[in-house]
């Protein structure tokens, strides 16, 4: 039986990513080189970041391609993690919105790449000021 629990992005600055995603996800690397580090979250999710130069073989799609998703316990706190991001300078793909799965928004890091975050079967659309 097949299991996953890691997720890869090629990236085109390796350290500046890695300084990225240590201040928004707010830890540290569990491994770390020049072309690769890898985060681990309490869930047991891995996500590592790839330099698209030192990555064999070598990768043909481009970021956006794929999303890594985060869960909001709801949507006023979704709404707290959407301005935090835009605080942090995160380009928003996708403002919050209601759509079927519930209430959402995507950011983008440095390469492209979407994050989304969700407040599952949150029905309420909010307004940002």
């Amino acid at each position: 039986m097949l299991n996953s629990s890691f997720v890869l992005f090629y990236v085109q600055d390796a350290a500046a990513s890695l300084k990225f995603y240590s201040q928004l996800l707010d830890r540290e690397p569990v491994e770390n080189s020049p072309n690769f580090a890898m985060f681990a979250f309490d869930s047991g999710l891995k996500l590592a970041i790839w330099s698209r130069d030192a990555a064999k073989p070598a990768p043909v799609a481009e970021a956006g391609s794929c999303e890594l998703l985060f869960m909001a316990e709801n949507a006023q706190a979704l709404d707290a993690m959407h301005d935090d991001w835009l605080h942090r300078g995160l380009r928003i793909a996708q403002e919050p919105v209601t759509l079927d799965f519930g209430y959402t928004f995507v950011a983008l890091d440095r390469d492209g790449h979407r994050l989304r975050v969700l407040a599952p079967g949150s029905e309420t659309s909010h307004e940002h000021a």
